[in-house]
């Protein structure tokens, strides 16, 4: 609901949610100027969440199409667990950047427009003949005519920067003009501009001049009508920081490193989107953090193994194609049984395919996508923060059963950002771990391949007195480790490894709803980053009494147990996916349930209404 508090010039009006769209060209600096945004809006106790959307290329031509950058934040006084379906504002830096974002607008929606970005030439780019500003194509919104470009020189007039130089602060105006209307202080972006640009002061002091110009535009010449209010949302109390998935998976790395005693190794090749988790992890070497760069993804892997062989907590890092190319040396970690944590940022495939765009098309690849039979333990991170708590149980799982876990996270949630009520040490599972002890001539012969109650075999660091023992990728036999062409032999390890993935099953929790009676009509099923959309949907149907629940899916293998019980309770089970609709596929050959797939594979993750759309057709059918 919204309020009006106070009625005094300008109008001040309380919005318990809002959403903003910037958008401009791939140089408009859009996503700092979102960054910036959302990281006062988190300081100021808003639940967020938020949307980097923009070209794979570094440099996409100037002012087309193709070229537009956008950040879309949704920010409120209530919990907010998805970027917002449609905007309330439209910030455009060109023409090109209102054709391609209009759509998300909301009708009678605000439109801030550059109007430097909307002459001949930028109408050309963008395909169009008449300028919108001029003709009565945008009459159902609140349109507002400002000239950024020529705002931002008059603001840095008789500095020694050049025309080009100085444009680029222009987004500082826009950003100015936001924290005006949306009642924000400046003091963090002040604080944020001073450190980025520390060593050009210069640099500094222009972007800190734009930025007050466009508060003082905003505030001095009454272009708006009203000022709004967003007050901080009712969340736990703890200690909360602004974070990306990215970011997560590596803070939870550190951890899982300093809880199980093990130092932290990663083997990566940089690739779209998960390249700023070996970014952020290059930055504490002071926690004992090794980052090695590759020469290729197979390098990448490989050197990984033989950190873990040497006792290290090792990890590889990848999206789309980056899997293929590890393929092979993911079975020699099956083959070894050793711990490996492997994290694909999943991207819209196939091949290169789009390389900034979101996707869920690999989990067929995660759960098979390897030759013989190596089944590895899969998981899924359902939000920017939960990437810690997923990458820190593929740790914990990879160290205690002695095997690689891959950890699924996306484009969306992995550049995406949200408040984190981040934990304390103390409360994290501890991870423990027992390498293999030394031994004496007199003692039993070492067995590489004697396992525990969870059929893990112990981990053996080389060159430790009276543990030597083979490795490679040739089968081994059982107990001693030795070469076997044995068919027996070969068969009975093959059960073996795929029995101790399926044992994981048991030590993980069993299926739970998210939300919802435990039987009923509908049961919405999702796994990965889907999860705010389908919870906001299904919250929002609940709440006008309608009967459907959520289940959502970390664990994607071993199944959870428990599971097959809970889908049976349901007439309709619907499995929303971005891509054709491959957990669907998992859930109907193990389970046998009729379930309907809702399928989206546009590089985009679902909307909201989307999902309450498909979810009220499923509640309206008589049969």
């Amino acid at each position: 609901m919204n309020e009006t508090v106070h009625t005094a010039e300008p109008l001040l009006i309380e919005r318990d949610e809002v959403t903003i769209l910037f958008a401009g060209d791939s140089g408009d600096g859009m996503q700092l100027t979102g960054t910036q945004f959302s990281e006062t809006s988190a300081l100021l106790g808003n639940d967020i969440n938020t949307f980097p959307n923009y070209p794979a290329e570094i440099r996409a031509p100037a002012g087309t199409l193709p070229g537009v950058s956008g950040f879309q934040i949704h920010f409120g006084s209530k919990p907010i667990y998805t970027p917002g379906d449609q905007c309330d504002v439209l910030v455009v830096m060109n023409v090109a950047a209102l054709r391609v974002n209009l759509k998300s607008l909301k009708k009678g929606g605000m439109i801030i427009a550059n109007t430097s970005g909307f002459d001949e030439k930028s109408l050309d780019l963008a395909g169009l003949k008449i300028n919108p500003l001029d003709d009565e194509s945008l009459s159902g919104y609140e349109v507002h005519k400002v000239d950024v470009s020529k705002l931002t020189r008059l603001a840095l007039e008789g500095t020694a920067m050049g025309t080009k130089e100085i444009d680029r602060s222009k987004n500082m105006f826009v950003l100015g003009m936001i924290y005006w209307l949306y009642n924000r202080p400046l003091e963090n972006s002040i604080k944020n501009i001073k450190e980025k640009f520390k060593k050009k002061p210069e640099l500094a002091d222009a972007n800190l001049k734009v930025l007050n110009a466009g508060f003082n535009f905003a505030s001095t010449l009454e272009i708006f009508s009203a000022r709004y209010v967003v007050k901080p949302a009712k969340l736990p109390s703890g200690t909360y920081r602004h974070i990306t998935g990215n970011e997560a998976s590596a803070i939870a790395l550190i951890a899982a490193s300093q809880k199980s005693g093990l130092p932290l190794y990663l083997g990566s090749y940089p690739i779209t989107p998960a390249s700023d988790i070996l970014h952020e992890l290059s930055k504490h070497k002071n926690f004992g953090v090794r980052t090695f760069q590759a020469e290729d993804e197979i390098a990448a892997i490989c050197a990984a193994i033989g950190a873990s062989y040497g006792g290290s907590l090792a990890v590889t890092t990848t999206s789309g194609p980056g899997m293929d190319l590890k393929a092979e040396a993911m079975g020699l970690a099956v083959s070894l049984e050793l711990p490996l944590v492997i994290i694909n940022v999943q991207r819209g495939g196939p091949s290169t395919g789009l390389p900034t765009k979101t996707e869920q098309s690999d989990l067929l690849s995660a759960l098979y996508g390897r030759h013989g039979e190596s089944p590895i333990p899969v998981i899924a991170a359902q939000s920017p923060s939960d990437c810690f708590h997923a990458v820190y149980e593929a740790a914990s799982l990879a160290v205690h059963f002695m095997t690689p876990v891959i950890c699924l996270t996306d484009g969306y949630i992995a550049n995406s950002t949200e408040p984190w009520r981040f934990p304390t040490a103390e409360t994290l599972t501890p991870i423990s771990v027992s390498f293999e002890k030394s031994r004496e001539l007199n003692d039993p012969k070492f067995q590489p391949y004697r396992r525990d109650d969870n059929l893990a075999r112990p981990w053996a660091i080389p060159g430790t007195k009276g543990l030597e023992h083979r490795v490679g990728g040739l089968e081994k036999e059982h107990l001693s480790g030795n070469i076997s062409y044995d068919g027996e032999n070969h068969e009975l390890m093959t059960r073996l490894r795929a029995e101790k993935v399926s044992k994981i099953a048991d030590a993980i929790p069993n299926a739970v709803l998210d939300s919802g009676a435990d039987s009923g009509k509908v049961l919405v099923v999702g796994w990965g980053s889907t999860y705010g959309a389908i919870k906001t949907a299904v919250t929002e149907l609940q709440e006008k009494g309608n009967l459907v629940s959520h289940l959502h899916l970390r664990h994607l293998n071993p199944l959870p147990n428990g599971l097959g019980e809970i889908l049976s309770q349901y007439r309709y089970v619907l499995v929303p996916e971005l891509n054709s609709g491959q957990l669907i596929k998992v859930l109907r050959e193990k389970y046998l349930v009729p379930a309907i797939g809702y399928n989206k594979v546009q590089g985009l993750p679902f909307t909201v209404a989307e999902l309450k759309n498909k979810i009220n057709e499923l509640l309206t059918k008589e049969n």
